[in-house]
């Protein structure tokens, strides 16, 4: 069927496809359609007369085939609104451009011939009738009205509206057949509620002579009741009156055991005013015994205290057998090396012995400046182990108090085990081991043995101004190294 895009009288200065043909030469739809009837002249509305309004399913069967057509279009015959449509999935072309393709088919007389040339193509005998004014009884009328939207032959309005009141007179139809349904499923409902219904009354009819029956043994069980309610009654008259004479008797009762508790209360009055009076005599007599008691260990206990205050004196820097040998000593002759400094030795372990066996003594050991001065080669760990099971020893031997300081913020881990009266300390963040050994000695009570091992002279000038005893380090080395 051979197809020529008419002129569009709206758009002047155009001319149409077929206009633009040598004679002879056929166009490419009139090859395609070769075998197909003469195409009837397609008119336009005149201008400025309104589109029409149409049926939805019309519309949306309308944007349905041109959304298919669409990407068949060339490039420059898809009009600018309407490319990026083109690209768009099938299922989402009629979609998401729906408003734009109705819109453009209602702007652009010639993007519409473009789709129609195309559509009609592919609409076979249908469309060739449609075109000559005329539509198959058996046709769908949305097919039809579609296609006469889209070729605009003559009489194209009516073929839409008869089409359109088809659509409706369908849908009125589909919608009393669907009001029939409903009315044809409200009367089978109404039908099985009344059977419910004949069903529930005949239940409810032998429950209600079930409830009758039960009515009548409960105005049955009520008169027994009541009957059993009046003898009740009169015994509770009888138990009251037996309750009255009872409550007199034990009034009476009662009133004897209040005289006879206010006689008890008074006895008892006196007996603790007695009992006070023995306590305030008893109490006074504790009081002249604990004090004499005081008295006797307070004058016994500074006894002691003055007693150890005076044991507890200063190492002498000679030995009697000293003295004696100075005696008897040539004062001319030379002093053997070291005689006369022996016991003011530092480093001596004898002094350290002299020292721990005063009564009391606290030992306070400079933990890394003795294992460093000793054992340097060994590991901070191995070196701490074997300074405190040393320290163990001597604690164990003299019974002294035991204290070794380490450096260090916080607590070390792999110590061993510590010794029984061996105490173990690290120096806090911000404090070095020797502020924390004077610290310690300056809490020691006057008069009290402290022993200081190290070999640090700022720390035994220290510890020195606080009345303790600053040893070497060297003079603990040689007394572990004895034991």
């Amino acid at each position: 069927m051979p197809l020529t895009e008419p002129r569009d009288d709206n758009l002047p200065g155009e001319v149409s496809a077929g206009a633009m043909r040598h004679p002879g030469e056929d166009s490419p739809d009139t090859a395609r359609t070769s075998d197909l009837r003469r195409e009837p002249d397609l008119t336009e509305p005149p201008l400025g007369e309104p589109e029409p309004t149409l049926p939805e399913p019309v519309r949306q069967r309308i944007v349905a085939l041109t959304a298919a057509v669409l990407p068949v279009l060339s490039g420059d015959e898809v009009p600018v609104p309407l490319r990026r449509v083109a690209k768009f999935a099938p299922n989402r072309r009629a979609r998401l451009g729906a408003s734009m393709i109705a819109a453009q088919l209602a702007a652009d007389p010639l993007f519409r011939q473009r789709i129609t040339a195309r559509v009609l193509a592919d609409a076979g005998d249908l469309g060739a009738a449609v075109v000559e004014g005329t539509a198959p009884a058996a046709a769908d009328p949305v097919e039809v009205a579609a296609l006469a939207y889209l070729a605009r032959p003559r009489g194209w309005r009516e073929l839409i509206e008869a089409s359109g009141a088809t659509v409706r007179a369908e849908a009125d139809k589909a919608v009393i057949d669907e009001l029939i349904r409903e009315a044809e499923q409200r009367a089978g409902r109404a039908e099985h509620d009344r059977a419910v219904a004949r069903v529930e009354a005949d239940k409810l009819r032998d429950e209600l002579a079930r409830v009758r029956e039960e009515l009548g043994q409960l105005r049955e069980e009520s008169r027994q009741l009541a009957r059993t309610l009046r003898e009740t009654q009169a015994r509770e008259r009888k138990a009251g009156e037996l309750l009255s004479t009872e409550r007199g008797r034990a009034s009476r009762a009662a009133a004897d055991a209040d005289a006879e508790l206010r006689r008890a209360r008074a006895r008892l009055a006196d007996a603790e005013a007695a009992a006070g009076v023995a306590r305030v005599s008893a109490k006074e007599a504790r009081s002249v015994d604990d004090a004499r008691l005081w008295l006797l260990l307070e004058t016994i206990g500074q006894a002691a205290v003055g007693l150890r205050r005076e044991l507890a004196l200063d190492p002498v820097d000679q030995l009697p057998a000293d003295f004696v040998a100075d005696a008897f000593t040539d004062r001319s002759a030379p002093t053997p090396a070291g005689a006369a400094t022996r016991a003011r030795d530092t480093d001596d372990p004898a002094r350290l012995d002299q020292l721990l066996a005063l009564p009391k003594a606290h030992l306070v050991v400079d933990g890394y400046n003795v294992t460093k001065r000793g054992f340097g080669e060994m590991s901070l760990e191995q070196q701490r182990k074997r300074l405190i099971t040393g320290l163990g020893g001597i604690a164990a031997q003299t019974g002294d108090e035991v204290t070794v300081v380490f450096d260090g913020a916080e607590r070390m881990h792999g110590l061993p085990p510590t010794p029984r009266g061996v105490r173990v300390l690290f120096s806090r963040k911000g404090e070095t081991a020797d502020e924390l050994i004077r610290r310690l000695v300056r809490a020691e009570p006057a008069g009290r043995p402290v022993v200081v091992v190290s070999s640090d002279r700022e720390v035994a000038d220290g510890v020195r101004r606080h009345g303790a005893y600053p040893l070497g380090a060297d003079s603990l080395l040689r007394r572990l190294a004895r034991s």
